[in-house]
């Protein structure tokens, strides 16, 4: 329908922090990501009626779900809004299908139709010979989908997944989030997520907002706030290297002096103050004393970068290795994992960072770099 979208315009005081946001969502899903305590699942609870905001309104589709003005306030069972809670949050001593129906009982339906509605989620989610086991004999990617069907169950016209895949394993966390994008496209809901990692919901999301301190501070794609995220700390949490300084032209490139004080180039013509963004893919690292390649993809010769440091950590992430190097200012290489060289990489060893003029990209303006 033309008014399937949900608007939401809330300040509320959360002791710490006070929350000022405003969004809205059509039929699509937008991700809220930040740091645990920047307010995102409070967002969520306010949409829900389990938290009644200071002020602001929330408004699904043409009907009023909230409004301090106007003084409306619908409980919960009445704003038509599908939940699923971190961790699930299923009834332990309920079966499957019992967990399901739960959600079906404030309505006017008869003992017939809750049984047929509830026969047709579990062959939707494929949890059909789940129906008579507790919630504690089911694996963990069962029960999210158990959690999922309940929210389903109700018709809601607004879906919340609250952390929907953090408890997870790598491997259950893959195959989960694979049938939950199909599910959320099917749906076609106005749904929101919230994460503390954009790498969880990365091809759950159409939109990502990110938060700090109760605000949004960039609202965009994926593929846009690694390109260009609007400041050091939307550059820090994505994973994006990102560093202030103050450019001119010299000698047919563009040298930018960081507020660290070392000097980089790039191959984009730019003078004044500006941001500098270089993807962790792009780079190389080379063992420092040898000058040999450490690990990464080929690199070498003329119009390069280089920033040298001692390895802080050695994370992997998926096929790959986030290699953080104490360099001034601090970088972090993401490289193959089984790139030549990686097995000597290990926190202690003196590396340099190696990556092309041609991958230092210069955005506008300068935020202050993400500290170490």
């Amino acid at each position: 329908m033309a008014d399937d979208h949900l608007e939401v315009e809330l300040r509320h005081h959360l002791g710490r922090i006070d929350l000022d946001v405003r969004f809205s969502v059509g039929r699509e899903t937008l991700a809220l990501i930040g740091a645990s305590g920047a307010g995102k699942s409070s967002v969520l609870l306010a949409v829900a009626g389990l938290l009644r905001p200071d002020h602001g309104r929330i408004v699904g589709g043409s009907r009023a779900l909230f409004d301090t003005e106007r003084r409306v306030d619908l409980p919960p069972e009445e704003r038509g809004v599908g939940m699923v809670f971190q961790n699930g949050a299923l009834f332990p001593f309920m079966s499957v299908a019992q967990n399901v129906a739960f959600g079906l009982h404030p309505r006017a339906r008869s003992r017939r139709e809750r049984s047929e509605r509830v026969s047709e989620i579990l062959e939707r989610f494929a949890i059909s010979p789940l129906a008579s086991s507790r919630p504690d004999r089911i694996s963990g990617g069962e029960r999210q989908r158990v959690a999922l069907a309940r929210a389903v169950a109700t018709s809601p016209q607004v879906l919340l997944l609250d952390e929907p895949l953090s408890a997870l394993d790598a491997v259950t966390k893959s195959r989960v989030a694979a049938e939950l994008s199909r599910t959320l496209a099917d749906l076609r809901l106005p749904t929101i997520l919230v994460s503390h990692d954009l790498g969880d919901i990365a091809g759950l999301a159409d939109r990502v907002a990110v938060m700090d301190e109760g605000r949004i501070v960039q609202s965009s794609t994926t593929a846009e706030l690694l390109r260009s995220p609007a400041s050091g700390f939307v550059a820090a949490f994505v994973g994006t290297n990102y560093f202030g300084g103050v450019a001119m032209r010299v000698e047919g490139v563009t040298e930018v002096t960081l507020d660290s004080g070392a000097v980089v180039a790039s191959a984009s013509a730019a003078t004044g103050s500006v941001g500098v963004i270089v993807q962790p893919w792009d780079i190389t690292l080379r063992d420092a004393a040898a000058g040999a390649p450490a690990a990464g993809r080929p690199s070498g010769g003329m119009g390069q970068n280089l920033l040298t440091g001692v390895v802080t950590s050695v994370a992997p992430r998926g096929g790959t290795l986030r290699v953080s190097v104490a360099s001034t200012p601090p970088i972090v290489a993401e490289v193959p994992a089984e790139a030549p060289g990686v097995d000597g990489l290990a926190p202690g060893r003196r590396v340099s960072a190696v990556w092309p003029h041609s991958a230092t990209r210069l955005i506008p303006g300068s935020a202050e770099s993400p500290s170490a």
